[in-house]
């Protein structure tokens, strides 16, 4: 643990020097270079101040997203800037080299660094510290309406044009804004659909995280065809030191309970099935799967009940579950809702065109719609927000499908 420390302290102490090169590069007033190390040292000192203090008894708080937002920062243009610097530093010993080699005379084995290249620094560097300021200020309440066609051959009559809506990763814990989050209430309840999915994670970790907002939760309407929920991985409450394995259990019945008091059918490995005129469709509900974060859904129980020609929707948190299991499981699941992932809160996504996300490292499917076998995953890219307080290119999103018989996907 100290050897981590130590090597921590070293890559911060590098990135501090280049920074501060480039700084220093571009202006000679002792107060700006003052300044600039004061309050670098009082950012670094803040945050380690936080981290050391972070009690995993009481899990992610106000201040704790505040320290990561900050961390990121901090540190993300200055990694930058390092980058940059480090780059005319290769290219300075190769051009002294060269000029030592051919016996040139110079005051110095090393060229001046040059201010342009500490302007570009500067200016690259300003684009992630401004984008990660709007991601904390904008971004993360910049809800997106994402609208979905899907085609299924096998689709029973009745329920042409279905329309569904799916949330996922409320992350309660984290709001700090009601008006917003009755903003995004608002727009749920304006889609017009016929029934609500919600796939998992309603807190951060505890039950008590969701208490201020049951009232604004309720102010969903009425679906006719009913709303829906299972759990996602924070809802175990598994992140967290407990101070025993009965208040463990206490809050995972409250969690359960929430989705109750907000009016939501919780799904447990289990299904339900919904009828429109003579047809009906399964909606079927798994605990978390997933391949780093516990597996207690059970899609074999969830599905004991039902054929492979029944039309079925299937509510299950992580992605992978689809990848490992779903998408080849004999009782042909049409279609899997996911979330899960957040498109990790940050990225680039030009719709039709592109998309990129550190998620995508990790996860096949990370965000929007994917096809094999004839089967469907969408993984939405969450409604809330955890760890870094904020959304940078990937929005917070609600989904809404409309249901066609057919066989293209649009």
């Amino acid at each position: 643990m100290a050897f981590r420390f130590i090597i921590l302290f070293v890559l911060i102490a590098i990135v501090e020097i280049y920074a501060f090169q480039a700084i220093k590069t571009l202006t000679k007033s002792r107060w700006i270079l003052i300044t600039y190390g004061v309050v670098s040292v009082a950012a670094i000192l803040f945050i380690a101040y936080e981290l050391f203090k972070f009690d995993r008894t009481v899990g992610q708080t106000k201040m704790s997203l505040v320290t990561l937002g900050l961390l990121l920062l901090v540190l993300l243009p200055k990694l930058v800037l390092t980058f940059v610097m480090l780059m005319e530093d290769v290219l300075r010993l190769m051009m002294g080299t060269v000029t030592h080699f051919m016996g040139h005379n110079t005051d110095s084995f090393l060229p001046n660094r040059r201010k342009f290249v500490s302007q570009v620094a500067l200016a690259l560097a300003a684009v992630p510290f401004l984008s990660l300021i709007y991601g904390m200020t904008v971004g993360k309440y910049n809800f997106k309406v994402i609208r979905q066609t899907l085609f299924f051959p096998d689709l029973p009559d009745a329920f042409e044009g279905f329309k569904v809506t799916q949330i996922s990763d409320i992350h309660s814990g984290s709001f700090d804004d009601e008006e917003k989050i009755k903003y995004a209430i608002d727009l749920i309840n304006e889609q017009e659909a016929d029934i609500l999915l919600f796939t998992g994670d309603i807190v951060n970790a505890k039950a008590d995280e969701m208490h201020p907002w049951i009232e604004v939760f309720n102010g969903l309407k009425k679906f006719e065809y009913g709303k829906y929920s299972v759990l996602g991985n924070h809802d175990y409450g598994a992140y967290l030191d407990w101070k025993s394995e009965q208040a463990k259990a206490d809050n995972f019945e409250a969690i359960k309970d929430i989705h109750r008091q907000i009016d939501f059918k919780l799904l447990q490995n289990e299904n339900i099935k919904i009828k429109k005129g003579s047809d009906e469709i399964a909606i079927v509900g798994v605990e978390n799967w997933g391949r780093h974060f516990g597996s207690n859904g059970d899609i074999k129980k969830a599905t004991e009940n039902l054929a492979p020609e029944d039309f079925k929707i299937l509510m299950s948190h992580d992605p992978s579950h689809w990848e490992y299991i779903v998408k080849k499981h004999p009782k042909n699941i049409q279609l899997t809702l996911s979330g899960h992932t957040h498109g990790m809160q940050f990225g680039i996504e030009i719709p039709g065109f592109f998309k990129w996300s550190l998620a995508q490292y990790m996860y096949k499917q990370w965000a929007g719609l994917y096809e094999e076998f004839g089967r469907y995953v969408y993984v939405n890219r969450g409604f809330g927000f955890h760890a870094y307080p904020g959304r940078v290119g990937i929005m917070p999103e609600i989904t809404v499908f409309e249901l066609k018989k057919g066989n293209i996907v649009a």
